[in-house]
């Protein structure tokens, strides 16, 4: 006998007093690194003597196999850094996936350089290889691939493209620390690798900070450079700036608790497969969800799990993908299953590429001889339909005691799915706005005008 669904006054498949799942795991180890801090008095790259940051790189390399690794204050410094590291200035183009965070198309802009977007492969959600030639110009300097979600892209033809013409490729590795590709860790496949250490990601600390990643020590010590006014790495008051440089520094404490979590991390990895992959089991056996997919030459870790559904699949013909997605939310949710959108249009369609006002006075898409862009969101079909029919679901499987949870989560997922002829109801009958459509139009950038308050 079916169970009627939460939202038509049926009992909640998941209890709310098991809807909270806490992450980043606190536990004394990691509070007494932070301790360690504070007694010694060693916060900053130029402690005394070997300190926590010191150690942590060292520690950070060798869990990616580079030589190197640097630490800077968040993620999209970590890609800022690394791109001027690499030499991207003023109107070089940087080739960046359609569909990811904002961070990985805005880090080129810093620099001044112009993101050209690549449409995404529709099972894996990382920079389709096949449409990256087209996008290659003249000003072409550096390929921006994302290992989206925690899947690696597809490197070796990433970097068989990138060798042809001469280009960088730089991982944006932020959600997926300790996957492999091939046998080798990501962000240490392209010339750099950046991650980040926000307190949401798999390895975190206790709020924000990122790690740069390389085997080249040229590379290396400009980064150490940039991230601290440009001045040369090396102890003492002689304070002389070398090359144009920011403030973008670690600190002690948060390399203290990073190393402490570092430490757990292959012990709750091996959890998390565990719980992941029985909880993907139950789900792949009802008929129009589409579970991550994981080629066989690398490992995906689960940074967010996204699932998109089929309605033709589930047995539902005549239904819009986004219609039945949106019913779905609906029905999820209201069961207890914290369901979530992540990102409600391909990157290009966000404001700031679509009003392209920049640094002010278009910058730096109105620099001297830089080819119009186009920003338009159809360009990128893919993403557009990626967006359209799927869900996902964050943090609450990073746990690795979440296992009975997911498991309740199932339990969900099949309750809705006894119910669907009541979804093919609402969905048959529902008025449906693609995500894109809710988000305010851009006001256009007009040569000449301020935005500031007059």
């Amino acid at each position: 006998m079916k169970s009627k669904l939460a939202m038509f006054g049926g009992q909640l498949a998941v209890p709310k007093d098991r809807r909270q799942v806490e992450w980043p795991i606190v536990t004394n180890a990691d509070r007494e690194a932070v301790l360690r801090v504070l007694d010694t008095g060693s916060f900053t790259p130029w402690g005394h003597g070997v300190n926590e940051i010191d150690k942590l790189e060292l520690e950070w390399a060798q869990f990616v196999g580079t030589r190197y690794a640097a630490g800077v204050c968040n993620g999209t410094v970590a890609l800022a850094v690394a791109l001027a590291a690499l030499g991207v200035g003023p109107g070089d183009e940087v080739l960046v996936t359609s569909f990811s965070f904002i961070a990985s198309a805005i880090a080129p802009i810093y620099q001044l350089a112009i993101p050209v977007f690549v449409d995404v492969d529709p099972r894996t959600f990382n920079m389709d290889p096949r449409q990256i030639e087209e996008k290659i110009t003249p000003r072409t300097r550096a390929i921006l691939p994302v290992h989206f979600h925690g899947l690696p892209a597809d490197m070796d033809e990433i970097m068989a493209i990138a060798k042809k013409h001469g280009l960088f490729v730089l991982e944006d590795a932020a959600q997926a620390p300790g996957a492999t590709y091939k046998g080798k860790a990501v962000g240490g496949l392209g010339d750099m690798g950046c991650f980040s250490l926000n307190v949401r990601k798999n390895i975190p600390t206790c709020g924000e900070g990122g790690m740069v990643t390389t085997d080249d020590p040229v590379l290396h010590e400009k980064v150490l450079m940039l991230r601290q006014f440009g001045e040369q790495n090396q102890p003492g008051e002689n304070r002389l700036s070398q090359i144009l440089g920011w403030n973008y520094r670690i600190n002690a404490v948060q390399a203290a608790f990073t190393r402490s979590q570092l430490a757990r991390y292959p012990e709750y990895h091996a959890v998390r497969e565990r719980n992941i992959a029985a909880f993907l089991a139950r789900l792949a056996e009802l008929p129009g969800i589409l579970v991550p997919h994981v080629p066989a030459d690398r490992t995906h870790v689960y940074h967010i799990l996204r699932f998109r559904f089929d309605p033709v699949a589930a047995g539902l013909e005549g239904i819009a993908p986004g219609a039945f997605r949106q019913v779905l939310y609906r029905a999820l949710r209201a069961e207890g299953v914290p369901i979530s959108q992540y990102q409600l249009t391909p990157l290009p369609g966000q404001l700031p590429f679509q009003t392209k006002e920049g640094y002010g006075q278009g910058l730096p898409w109105t620099l001297p001889g830089v080819p119009a862009q186009r920003y338009a969101i159809e360009d990128y079909p893919q993403t557009l339909a990626v967006i359209d029919d799927s869900l996902t679901l964050q943090r609450r499987q990073l746990h690795p005691d979440s296992g009975p949870l997911l498991q309740v989560y199932a339990d969900a997922f099949e309750k809705v799915w006894q119910n669907l002829e009541r979804i093919e109801q609402m969905a048959r009958s529902a008025v449906y706005e693609a995500p894109w459509q809710r988000i305010a139009q851009p006001r256009p950038y007009v040569p000449g005008e301020t935005t500031s308050a007059s």
